[in-house]
């Protein structure tokens, strides 16, 4: 009635050591705990030939990467045979976590961020 007794909700911190607060994301089921969603992306890479199109989704990820707040490094692959053995036809592609996210269209900073969250 006057708040006597009242237990003041405690709110638990994630577990990677981020200081956010605790939020189920995918890590929950392959960690067996909660975790923010800032550390379920730990690979980024843009699959390219180097030209123009392929470079400009380079840079559109490493801006989508640093507005989120992420740490990770955004890696630039252009080695022909690396790029065949994500089975990948169509260039520039988009590869999270080892699996193809995109491929064949050039995404703006916006379009990947959404790969990211």
């Amino acid at each position: 009635m006057f708040g006597f007794g009242k237990k003041e909700e405690k709110k638990e911190e994630c577990t990677c050591g981020c200081n956010e607060e605790k939020e189920t994301c995918c890590c929950e089921e392959e960690a067996g705990e909660c975790c923010c969603k800032k550390c379920c992306v730990i690979d980024v890479k843009i699959l390219g030939s180097g030209c123009k199109k392929c470079h400009a989704m380079y840079e559109a990820a490493k801006q989508a990467v640093s507005e989120l707040g992420l740490d990770v490094t955004v890696d630039y692959v252009t080695d022909l045979e690396q790029v065949m053995a994500y089975g990948v036809m169509s260039m520039p592609a988009l590869v999270v976590n080892e699996t193809v996210a995109s491929m064949g269209k050039v995404l703006d900073k916006e379009a990947i961020k959404s790969y990211l969250v």
